[in-house]
């Protein structure tokens, strides 16, 4: 079954140094950006992340730190890679909780301000395993009956995603063939950042979803302990968490102004 699109959508898939969303860095990003029409668009690149390559990474995706020693960094290439997501919503394999993030924190450290206030995101992964509960590879062969060659290669990745999501709405006559669906049904807790330390509660109120204050409301902790926000912002957490806190602040004073 094709997608119906009501605009383009950029399946990608990253090859990085490790996983801390903090610490570690690209290697490795394709995308398959998908439009309305059906056309399709292609890109993938090595990227010199500037720190080495862990040896127990590189038995993973078998990039070594040799082979991207010439290869553009990750801030050279930023402008390039958003504007190819740019006004798109986004598609991957576990990346709500991975990719995602990652690729904001890159893109963050490159000043350029990325958010998804107007972006959806399906995790393929989630409709997967909430559905039949196994891995990429396991996933390629139950719904398209082909064996994945050439697993952690990001390009390979990122199109057995695609025809995954494509054979996974032919098989499950529940999901509905539209994005904004999909991205919810492949939502997991709704949380303000990538990360998950702040969430939403019953009510839509941001609430800390970590630490001392877990469940409390960030503002309520932004007036009792307005140290807490200090110390995140000088802590080592993703930049973009940094960045939804910084937010709520603001508003909370731009709000304490206007009484």
């Amino acid at each position: 079954m094709e997608l119906i699109l009501k605009k383009p959508l950029c399946f990608f898939d990253l090859e990085t140094t490790g996983i801390n969303i903090s610490k570690d860095r690209i290697v490795e990003i394709s995308i398959l950006k998908v439009f309305p029409n059906g056309n399709k668009e292609s890109k993938t690149w090595l990227v010199n992340p500037g720190i080495p390559i862990p040896p127990e990474t590189t038995a993973i995706h078998g990039i070594t730190d040799e082979k991207v020693a010439n290869e553009p960094t990750f801030n050279d290439l930023s402008s390039t890679v958003y504007d190819m997501i740019k006004g798109c919503d986004l598609g991957g394999f576990n990346s709500n909780r991975f990719d995602i993030p990652l690729l904001a924190e890159e893109l963050l450290r490159a000043d350029i301000d990325f958010d998804m206030k107007s972006t959806v995101a399906i995790d393929v992964q989630t409709i997967f395993h909430k559905m039949e509960q196994r891995t990429l590879s396991a996933a390629y062969k139950f719904y398209c009956n082909k064996d994945l060659e050439g697993a952690h290669s990001a390009a390979v990745d990122t199109n057995a995603t695609y025809e995954i999501l494509k054979s996974q709405l032919d098989r499950y006559p529940e999901l509905e063939n539209d994005a904004k669906f999909l991205a919810t049904f492949s939502a997991r807790k709704q949380f303000v950042d990538f990360a998950g330390f702040i969430a939403y509660n019953e009510d839509g109120e941001e609430v800390f979803s970590f630490g001392k204050h877990n469940g409390k409301l960030v503002e309520e902790i932004l007036d009792s302990e307005p140290g807490y926000f200090g110390w995140i912002q000088n802590a080592d957490f993703p930049l973009y968490t940094k960045k939804v806190l910084t937010a709520i602040r603001l508003r909370k004073l731009n709000n304490s102004l206007k009484l």
